[in-house]
């Protein structure tokens, strides 16, 4: 489901900064060689991201879902000097993609690659993060909400993807489709959970933007 028409997302993207040409040319090969391309996180919210983390200046980010790196790119703009941004995906095979961008973008020794389940990752991570963005296997973005909130402080942001799920939690729920319960039932939860502040945003699939308290 397009939320909005294609003339008003182009003309929402020829009124946001510009793509960075790096971004650009990673898009055009997730497109030539990558399965469902369409996963990319696409310029609007990538500049979206990009702001936001500037906005923050954090010094540690993490990241659930890589895919080929595009939004980790975006994030680790407005790093700090000595931050670190930790990205986790579960596709080895992305690995060598993701690494190429990562240090054609300038941000390649600011950000650390994990394989693996994000759920066996996190907790051997010896640090709090100031900047967490979830954005992989839908079905599990509850385990990955709970396994992260192990690792922020008051004040971290948390930002959760595709929570619209195509328009999904709004139509009638097909009783084999369970990423969209999933999500309706983590909707719900981040929406009345009292240690957060909670806002769903329409930006492209839905963003939620959440802060401990």
């Amino acid at each position: 489901m397009h939320f909005l028409s294609p003339l008003l997302e182009n003309y929402i993207a020829q009124h946001s900064s510009p793509e960075p040409e790096i971004l650009r040319q990673l898009t055009r090969e997730t497109h030539l060689k990558v399965i469902q391309p369409r996963m990319i996180t696409g310029h609007f919210q990538g500049r979206a991201l990009a702001l936001l983390s500037k906005i923050l200046a954090p010094k540690n980010i993490l990241e659930i879902g890589t895919y080929t790196g595009y939004s980790a790119i975006c994030l680790a703009e407005g790093l700090q000097a000595q931050g670190l941004l930790h990205t986790i995906d579960i596709n080895e095979e992305l690995t060598t993609i993701q690494r190429k961008y990562f240090d054609k973008s300038g941000y390649g020794h600011q950000i650390v690659q994990h394989t693996g389940n994000a759920i066996e990752v996190i907790p051997k991570l010896d640090m709090t993060f100031d900047l967490i963005f979830i954005d992989a296997e839908k079905k599990s973005y509850d385990a990955f909400f709970e396994t992260a909130m192990t690792k922020a402080v008051p004040g971290t942001v948390i930002l959760s993807d595709n929570v619209l799920w195509s328009g999904k939690v709004v139509e009638s729920l097909e009783k084999s489709d369970k990423a969209t319960a999933a999500l309706l039932e983590y909707n719900k939860k981040l929406s009345r959970d009292p240690r957060l502040e909670t806002v769903l945003l329409p930006i492209r699939d839905g963003l939620t933007l959440s802060r401990v308290r």
